[in-house]
């Protein structure tokens, strides 16, 4: 266990103010009306893979919550873009009743947000993670591990009842697209786990020695035939999503909501947005300007996004400004409704563009973000690149941190 060292905590040999350190954001995830387009969105247009469907979750219901379900094709999709299992979530609006079912407290029926996901760095900080927020009375909806996934997680509510989960150890995709399958599904958690826990390597052994075929989970299947050549590989569309974020989203009180991620959850504050009267903050957890931004609910209605949702936007990076240009024409071919929204509201990125999903909830496309060196300053406005609004030049001239980030880990398909 971590213990506290002169009101900091030893975090692998390094004094914090916290017992864990958010080191990305690792999932995010949405409630959705109409699964079938939203699968077309996310799955066929995006090419997010599924990685596992609600069968698995089906599974382990009481026969109450599967009555619940019948009839729903999809009630829940995991989908992900690199080697995680998922990097992206939908549930249908009857799996957010569900929850009840299960005995899990649920807030934020105010917005189809269902979760926003941060990975930290061992299962020790996940465990240290319960007792700090349990000791400062940060509100805990569960904590255990679940499965599909396998990542070892809590959960924990913002003062706008964001769902915000602190995981360990998500489940790798390899080569083959296989998920885990169900028969490994016994090493579930629905409590605080004891430390400590048996390795995956372990896990797998024990899985041979039961006899379980670890190849039969789930398949995933592009929907597109390959015909694009994207930075010299053939593939389903001219782009490739390399990362997810940064969550955009509105708060009731932007100064309180600051006070939570970065004082109580360790996030740092890189920059302060003052647009038409209200204020935006822009948190980061590495490198990049920003992993979060927390945008006053006042501006919501004065940028058209969807009344019933606390989501401004959610971000999807490609690999480099070609794909961007080339993603925004292959989406709108295909009917995909863009949005005009200020840069001064995503401030560090340069070149992006706004896309509806089908419930219209926008996702910010982009190619680049400022990166934040060891002083912890962003760049000044003056010697950012700067934008004009539908002007999209040939070719860029580069930033001194151009594809200074780590690249996409893996081949493009």
């Amino acid at each position: 266990m971590t213990a506290p060292v002169a009101a900091k905590y030893n975090v692998g040999g390094v004094l914090l103010a916290q017992p864990f350190k958010v080191r990305r954001l690792g999932h995010f995830g949405l409630y959705i009306e109409d699964m079938a387009k939203a699968r077309t969105f996310y799955n066929d247009l995006l090419g997010f893979r599924v990685s596992d469907t609600a069968e698995n979750i089906a599974r382990r219901l009481p026969p109450e919550a599967l009555k619940a379900l019948e009839g729903e094709a999809d009630p829940a999709l995991f989908l992900y873009h690199g080697t995680d299992h998922h990097s992206f979530a939908l549930f249908s609006e009857r799996m957010r009743n569900l929850a009840v079912m299960r005995g899990w407290q649920v807030r934020g029926r105010q917005t189809t947000v269902q979760q926003i996901s941060w990975q930290i760095g061992s299962l020790a900080e996940m465990f240290n993670a319960v007792q700090y927020c349990q000791a400062r009375e940060i509100p805990i909806q569960r904590t255990g591990r679940d499965m599909p996934g396998s990542n070892w997680h809590t959960y924990v509510w913002d003062p706008d009842d964001h769902i915000n989960e602190f995981f360990y150890g998500m489940e790798q995709e390899g080569w083959n697209r296989r998920s885990k399958p169900y028969a490994m599904y016994y090493r579930g958690f629905t409590d605080v786990p004891s430390l400590p826990q048996i390795s995956e390597e372990t896990e797998l052994k024990e899985a041979f020695e039961k006899g379980i075929d670890v190849t039969a989970g789930y398949l995933s299947q592009d929907t597109l035939p390959p015909k694009y050549e994207v930075e010299g590989v053939i593939l389903p569309r001219p782009f490739k999503v390399t990362k997810v974020g940064p969550a955009h989203v509105f708060v009731s009180d932007v100064d309180r909501a600051v006070r939570f991620y970065a004082d109580a959850l360790g996030f740092k504050v890189t920059e302060e947005v003052q647009y038409q009267g209200e204020k935006a903050v822009y948190l980061r957890a590495g490198s990049e300007h920003h992993s979060l931004g927390l945008i006053s609910a006042g501006l919501k209605g004065r940028l058209g996004c969807r009344p019933d949702t606390s989501l401004m936007a959610f971000g999807l990076k490609v690999a480099t400004y070609q794909q961007l240009k080339d993603a925004v024409g292959f989406l709108k071919e295909r009917g995909v409704v863009f949005k005009e929204i200020p840069q001064e509201l995503h401030p560090g990125i340069d070149y992006g563009a706004y896309a509806r999903d089908p419930e219209g909830h926008l996702f910010l496309l982009y190619h680049y973000m400022e990166q934040i060196g060891w002083d912890g300053r962003p760049r000044p406005e003056e010697q950012r690149r700067k934008v004009e609004p539908g002007q999209w030049p040939e070719a860029l001239e580069p930033m001194v941190d151009t594809y200074a980030d780590a690249p996409f880990m893996g081949p493009l398909g």
